[in-house]
Formats: structure tokens, C-alpha cells, sequence
């Protein structure tokens, strides 16, 4: 199969070869003034010797060629249908806007404007129809998709306020965290998750590393964006682009972060600072799990309200101002009172914040103990 695809990269060489010879070689013989050689200079002639040195030429290149071909078959393969097919309408569009610009430069005798001028249009229009084909991919999606309407006939398809963002971003960290699993679990997510394409190579690649350490935590990465696939909790979509004139994972998070209006999750204080001055919104981890911890800590003192018997023996219970409870040891002894107590643990629970104190002056039973007596 190799050596088949070899040849016929070596014959489109000596297609082209022809070709260009045909037409620059009269050219080069009239330079050398051998114009009036008939048997040299002719067509036959002039495509025969054009196509035997690009056949030669070929001999060195066509593995080269070969290498890029395979390449470009791998990435189209992997790429999305819908992707490919606003790539190509981009490039088209691109290359007849060249077209049609190029029709100022064709009437001239110039080589440089009625030949080179047009090339370097298409090339740049091309390319630049293509970027914007794939770049723009969730734009020209919805080009795609029928809109639903009410009975009103209202387009439902709208923003639902400045600070909804469909999609959230996930970086290599807060895969690696596994964090994110346990928060879309909650259901405060909403919208639709984006893994790109370099996140998910720079995970393959640290979880291919010679160190064990980054090995697994690469796996655990790859484990968790698994579960988060195949849970379905939340809709997870993988993006097929790249940036490749952004070298750094984190400057391309932020680039598709502003293309796609989306926030970027993550618990890495350095991409967090740069995202922020980049004016990309950001979802770190770590903020929100300050942001939940119980605003009471070990030793501190508070006053509270005991108003009922606690389910422990000698316990009180009181509450915070925000509904927070509070169980005071001994507590029993102080139903109806308000009293200081320094705070001994605070746990976290699915109901909510719970909080253990104990008296701070704990005399009051021996007080009551002599009134008996």
C-alpha cells in the first residue's frame, strides 16, 4: 500500500513537471538562444524533460510528502463531521472572495501582479476562511440547527443574562483535583462542560510520564473526565480545535475561553490572576471551597441563645442568626439563657453547618448543686 501511494505521489510529480515545463521551458530556451531548435524545443519535448525532473525530484520528497498526507489523514479522521464542513465552506468562501479580487491583476503584463499577487490572495483568503470556519464552530452551529419558537412565534434562542455562560472550561488541574466531579454531582453547574483537545494531550502525556508521581495523577485526570462522560450528570463536549500559534496550554484556555464566551474552571492560582486581567471570567475551586468553610474556627468565643435540650445527655442547643445550629455541652443547665461559649469543632454536613461549644464559665452546675444541698 505504501509503495502504491509512493508512485502515484511520483506520478502527479511528473504531471506537474510536465505542465511547468510546457510552459516555462520555451521560456528558459530562448534565453539560451536554442529558440529555433525545432526538435528541442516543442511540446512533447518541453513535458518529457519537465516531467523527468520532477520525477527525479520526487525520489528524494515523496516520503516527505507521504509524512505530511498521513498526517492530514489522521487529523481529518479524528476531527467532527460538522467541523470539517465549516472548515471547507470557510476555505471556499475565502478562495473565491480571492478569485474575485484577483480579476483586477489578471489583465496585467506584469508576472508579479497577474500571477504571484493572486497566488499569495488565495493562500491568505484561504487560509484565513478556514480559521474562521473552525474557530467560530459554535456560531456556525447554530446556523445549522432549527430555532424553536412559542406559539408567539418568539425566538427562544437568547442569552439568559450577562452572566450565563454555556459552556465551562475545564484546565488540566482541575482534572487532576477530581473536584469537579463531586461539584457537578450537586447540580450548581449549569450550562455544558468543554474539554479541549491540548487539555486532554497534556493529560495523556503526563500520565504517559517516566516519573510514577505525575503518572498517576495524569490517570486520575483521565479517570475522572471518564466518569464524567459516562455519568452523564452534566453535558460534557470535547473541542477539536487548536490554537497552534499559542504555544502554552493556559494562554490557549484563555484565547478559547474569549471565543467561545465561556468561563474557565480551575484551581490554579496563576491561571486564575491571568485570566482575570484578561478580563475572562473565571471558576476557581479553590475560592468556592474557602468561600463554603464554616465562618467559626477551634477557640473562638461567641454569645449564644441556648433555647431547647440537646439528643445527648446534658446537651443544649442554639442557633446562629443564619439558622446555623450550635451544641452546647452541658448546655441543659442554660436553657433559656444567653451565655458565652468558645467553640470546640465545626463540622460540615448534607443538612448543613453544625457547631460544638462548650460553656466558657462552666460554675453554673456547682451553683445549682449548693442550691440543692
Amino acid at each position: 500500500m505504501k509503495n502504491l501511494k509512493k508512485r502515484i505521489v511520483q506520478a502527479v510529480f511528473g504531471l506537474a513537471g510536465g505542465a511547468l515545463g510546457v510552459t516555462y521551458l520555451p521560456i528558459v530556451w530562448m534565453l539560451f538562444k536554442v529558440n529555433a531548435i525545432v526538435l528541442l524545443n516543442n511540446g512533447i519535448t518541453n513535458f518529457v524533460i519537465g516531467a523527468i525532473i520532477f520525477w527525479i525530484l520526487s525520489i528524494f520528497l515523496a516520503d516527505y510528502v507521504l509524512s505530511l498526507m498521513n498526517r492530514a489523514e489522521k487529523a481529518l479522521t479524528e476531527a467532527s463531521p460538522l467541523y470539517l464542513i465549516t472548515g471547507s465552506v470557510g476555505t471556499v468562501l475565502g478562495l473565491v472572495i480571492a478569485i474575485l479580487i484577483s480579476t483586477l491583476f489578471y489583465r496585467s503584463q506584469i508576472f508579479f501582479l497577474n500571477t504571484i499577487i493572486p497566488l499569495i490572495l488565495m493562500l491568505i483568503l484561504g487560509y484565513l476562511g478556514f480559521r474562521i470556519g473552525t474557530t467560530r464552530f459554535n456560531e456556525w452551529r447554530k446556523l445549522f440547527q432549527v430555532r424553536k419558537r412559542d406559539t408567539n412565534s418568539q425566538v427562544l434562542d437568547r442569552r439568559a443574562g450577562e452572566n450565563y455562560h454555556h459552556y465551562k472550561i475545564l484546565d488540566t488541574n482541575i482534572l487532576i483535583d477530581g473536584r469537579i466531579y463531586d461539584l457537578v454531582k450537586t447540580g450548581l453547574l449549569e450550562g455544558t462542560l468543554l474539554v479541549p483537545n491540548f487539555v486532554l494531550y497534556e493529560l495523556q502525556y503526563i500520565a504517559d510520564s517516566a516519573d510514577s508521581i505525575k503518572r498517576v495523577r495524569g490517570r486520575r485526570g483521565l479517570d475522572f473526565l471518564n466518569k464524567l462522560q459516562n455519568e452523564k450528570i452534566m453535558p460534557i463536549e470535547m473541542y477539536d480545535g487548536d490554537y497552534e500559534e499559542i504555544e502554552e496550554v493556559d494562554s490557549k484556555l484563555i484565547q478559547l475561553a474569549k471565543d467561545k464566551d465561556a468561563i474557565v474552571v480551575t484551581n490554579d492560582y496563576n491561571l486564575n490572576k491571568v485570566s482575570q486581567f484578561q478580563n475572562v471570567q473565571v471558576l476557581n475551586i479553590n475560592e468556592l471551597a474557602n468561600a463554603l468553610k464554616p465562618r467559626v474556627i477551634p477557640g473562638e468565643t461567641m454569645k449564644v441563645h441556648v433555647v431547647k435540650n440537646g439528643t445527648e445527655r446534658q446537651q443544649g442547643v442554639a442557633y446562629l442568626d443564619d439558622g446555623t445550629m450550635v451544641v452546647v455541652e452541658d448546655g441543659k443547665l442554660y436553657i433559656s439563657e444567653t451565655i458565652e461559649v468558645v467553640v470546640t469543632s465545626a463540622i460540615q454536613t448534607d443538612a448543613g453547618r453544625m457547631i460544638f461549644a462548650k460553656p466558657v464559665h462552666s460554675t453554673k452546675e456547682i451553683t445549682h448543686n449548693k442550691e440543692k444541698s
